[in-house]
């Protein structure tokens, strides 16, 4: 994450939008405690990853967020984008899932590969609440200062972006994304897609179709999910 603010390797635009949370103390707090975990622990994704959901959706590109909570703790698994998996590791429970909801929403999934660079390439946020974790501890790096980074993500993208569609799926997501201007942005809500509660709302909520209509409505370009 570099050794001051100016130092913080995330994409040029996003480096604008959020230059006022870089010098905060609670920034800096934590990026010395991450820096720490990097050399003392396994810790997800690789330190190149981190900020990898910005880099390949700048700010002034995004459409869709996406919310996740925690990266992956399994080894291989986080890749810097929310419910994603890197390139031949075997599709996690949620993503499944995800993969089925979107296939009796919009048609057979073409591209089965659980990385999902190919959203994020068209606009798609793919953003964690908490941007690192300590190997098999799901939540450990929580409460550390990445979820008030990321509030400020979402409420940058509120206040000056128009249009925009925030799916949130279970309930930490709708909590998180309580400062969304409603008016101004489609907010989807939805279960979980994980297998404890997919079928309480998250399966049949079709969030792929409801976000490219409204997209095309607001003369924007549809995501190609498959």
């Amino acid at each position: 994450m570099g050794d001051k603010e100016e130092d913080v390797k995330i994409e040029a635009s996003w480096k604008e939008a959020l230059k006022d949370e870089f010098g905060q103390e609670y920034f800096k707090t934590l990026r010395e405690f991450v820096k720490g975990e990097y050399q003392h622990a396994i810790v997800y994704p690789a330190p190149k990853n981190i900020f990898r959901a910005f880099e390949l959706c700048p700010f002034d590109k995004v459409e869709v967020v996406i919310l996740g909570q925690d990266p992956y703790h399994g080894a291989s698994q986080a890749n810097g984008l929310c419910f994603a998996v890197s390139e031949g590791v075997p599709l996690p429970p949620s993503l499944q899932n995800i993969f089925k909801e979107l296939a009796t929403d919009i048609g057979p999934v073409k591209n089965k590969t659980g990385d999902l660079e190919r959203w994020a390439k068209q606009g798609v946020l793919l953003l964690n609440a908490t941007l690192t974790v300590h190997a098999r501890t799901a939540g450990s790096h929580q409460g550390k200062g990445w979820e008030e980074f990321t509030d400020a993500v979402i409420r940058k993208l509120s206040e000056e972006r128009e249009n925009l569609v925030f799916i949130l799926w279970g309930n930490y997501a709708k909590q998180k994304v309580s400062a969304v201007d409603r008016a101004k942005h489609l907010v989807l809500e939805s279960a979980h897609p994980s297998p404890f509660s997919a079928a309480n709302g998250f399966f049949g909520s079709k969030p792929f179709s409801k976000t490219n209509e409204y997209l095309v409505e607001h003369n924007k370009k549809p995501i190609d999910w498959l």
